[in-house]
């Protein structure tokens, strides 16, 4: 199974029921398709079924590559048992299949062996698999010995088929009906427990809350009962553009989602960002414009696909506690994390008051707890599996509850410590120079916690000196529960198009360990502050994420996050709201550095002629005006 509820995929239909059509629309946001052909060439004398074949040449898009099966109807069942995990291959489709298989030339043929062949191959398909065939089973008996043993065989391998397949779906008068699975029940909105607890973090006590969501539990979402699963349940712009909608598909197993190194996952769109900024020049302002906040613009308009971003009214923060022991909890008093927890489960503390005055919807996350890291393992590979699909998970239930930006927290004992770990393992930072210091209850520092942490740090690196160093062996070495939930919200959040506010240790740790799983997930990152935190200071500097305010606050991870979060919207409902300069203002010259005019040049405007030096140096040895405020 996958994403959106299915890794392997049976289109059924009859004849011009739109079959093809909607096969290819499910995976027409693929990075790249192998659209397998299996009909044979058209005769000479067969104008109408040449007719066909070219429209569906036609609506193939230039980046798919064909291959054909004619030849040999055998090697349909080794390309698709072949097909590697990040690939995704369009089968179009069985009925020409079974007719190559039928024809004399290949005679005799065993065909029941080769169609249990062909179900073998699909049932152990790591790719993302689509196949169409012609539904035979309602139509009348035919007439001829020939057409009763077509409609026997292509009847046989629907059969086998559609049983190796995760999902089958009958397309009739272009209208999807979903066969397998049935659309399962959902819980309602607005009901369910205020934490969400994922694997491996045990039992305990939560407090019921009427305006928040359940997650689902492990294992596939339910399809839906009709059209396609790529955009189920995903919310819209009014004017019908989707928000956060799926953009690939990946691998599965029986365990469920398979998150591996190198994911294709989508990037922002690479022309809005820019046209957004240069839409900022034209706008009425009296002054030289919003400054660095015109990377808030630029960033919402390359996550959103517009060069006029809406601000981002529905806004999700994800407090993740997942405890460590051992020497990183050094100087941090026991049970502080959990109350800190139970403060924001509660709707008080720091980082609910906040939320609330953000109008931002909370949702404390109960992460794996973890092993001490100077002894062994943070935490086992299952668990780590676990984790990061579960993170994967939280994004997805953010998007398909319509919120359009997520902000990562973390309360956890010990966190900054594993953080450390991380950034040393991944950016080759010594310890020292990551680990913030340590604060006690009175504001005073705690060197000789701090020194503990270090050594902590010192000996997980020693200990794992030998170590593989990809990204899961870090995440279950050193990282732990809440940095591997919050690698896979990240890698969530990227598939889904939703953009993510870092702030913290924790948060930018996961960047750093994103970047062997998927790189594009940096690139859907805003850092709201580095709060003078060396490992944020590191982790932001390698990721290329320039803080946005330096505000220096010490309320928690997310606090930042939050504090700026209102002038975030501010900023962007400013830049879709104001007008655009009028035409005949005198004093509405466009500033510096900025193309304001829309078309062509003004063929009546004079050249411009460079200046003729005084002597050899320059013409002047006046300051430059100062521009800083102003983007090149």
């Amino acid at each position: 199974m996958s994403v959106d509820g299915w890794n392997t995929l049976l289109v059924l239909g009859g004849v011009r029921s739109g079959k093809s059509e909607f096969a290819e629309s499910l995976v027409v946001d693929a990075p790249t398709v192998r659209y397998v052909a299996t009909a044979a060439d058209p005769t000479d004398d067969d104008a109408e079924w040449a007719a066909r074949i070219a429209e569906h040449r036609s609506r193939r898009p230039e980046t798919w590559h064909t291959e054909e099966t004619a030849d040999d109807p055998r090697r349909l069942a080794d390309v698709i048992a072949a097909a590697a995990p990040h690939e995704t291959l369009l089968v179009d489709d069985l009925g020409g299949w079974v007719t190559v298989l039928l024809d004399p030339v290949h005679q005799p043929a065993d065909d029941t062996a080769t169609i249990t062949e062909l179900a073998r191959a699909v049932r152990g398909c790591a790719a993302r698999l689509v196949l169409v065939s012609p539904e035979v089973g309602l139509s009348l008996v035919p007439t001829t010995a020939l057409g009763r043993a077509f409609t026997d065989a292509l009847g046989t391998a629907n059969r086998a088929v559609a049983d190796a397949c995760d999902a089958v779906v009958l397309v009739v008068a272009g209208q999807p009906c979903w066969l397998k699975p049935t659309a399962g029940p959902t819980s309602p909105a607005g009901t369910g427990p205020d934490s969400t607890r994922v694997a491996g973090t045990g039992s305990g006590p939560t407090t019921a809350a009427p305006t928040t969501d359940t997650v689902p539990a492990a294992g596939p979402p339910p399809v839906p009962a009709q059209g396609a699963p790529a955009i189920t349940g995903t919310p819209a712009d009014p004017d019908g553009t989707p928000w956060a909608a799926p953009t690939m598909a990946l691998p599965m197993v029986a365990t469920g989602l398979v998150i591996q190194p190198g994911m294709e996952l989508p990037m922002p769109d690479e022309y809005a960002g820019p046209q957004a900024v240069e839409r900022l020049a034209t706008l009425d302002v009296p002054g030289a414009g919003l400054g660095v906040l015109e990377r808030v613009v630029g960033f919402a308009a390359a996550t959103q696909g517009t060069p006029v971003p809406a601000p981002w009214t529905a806004a999700r923060v994800l407090l993740l506690h997942g405890d460590h022991t051992g020497g990183a909890t050094a100087g941090t008093p026991a049970g502080q994390s959990a109350r800190r927890a139970a403060q924001a489960r509660a709707g008080q503390g720091v980082l609910a008051r906040l939320a609330a005055d953000g109008d931002a919807d909370l949702r404390v996350v109960d992460a794996p707890s973890s092993a001490p890291i100077e002894d062994g393992p943070a935490l086992d590979a299952e668990r780590v599996e676990a984790a990061l699909r579960d993170g994967w998970r939280l994004a997805e239930e953010a998007a398909d509850a319509g919120v359009r930006l997520l902000v990562l927290a973390a309360c956890g004992a010990g966190a900054d410590a594993a953080a450390a770990a991380v950034l040393a393992a991944t950016a080759g930072a010594e310890p020292p120079t990551v680990l913030g210091r340590v604060v006690t209850a009175s504001g005073e520092y705690d060197d000789n916690a701090w020194m503990t942490r270090c050594a902590t740090v010192r000996d997980a690196l020693h200990r794992t000196r030998n170590s593989p160093r990809t990204a899961k062996d870090v995440l279950a070495e050193l990282g732990g529960g809440e940095i591997a939930v919050a690698t896979g919200v990240l890698l969530g959040a990227t598939a889904r198009r939703l953009p993510v506010l870092l702030d913290g240790p924790v948060g930018v740790a996961a960047g750093m360990v994103s970047r062997d799983l998927a790189g594009q997930a940096r690139h859907w990152c805003l850092l709201a502050d580095h709060g003078g935190h060396p490992a944020v200071r590191l982790a932001a500097d390698v990721l290329g994420l320039t803080p946005l305010v330096d505000l220096r606050l010490d309320l928690g991870e997310g606090a930042n996050a939050l504090t700026v979060l209102p002038l975030l919207r501010s900023v962007l409902s400013l830049a879709a709201a104001l007008p655009a300069r009028p035409s005949d203002d005198p004093t509405g010259a466009p500033r510096p550095d900025h193309d304001t005019s829309g078309g062509e040049p003004d063929d009546d405007a004079p050249e411009f002629a460079e200046p003729e030096p005084a002597g050899p140096g320059p013409t002047t040895t006046e300051p430059a005006p100062d521009h800083a405020g102003w983007r090149a």
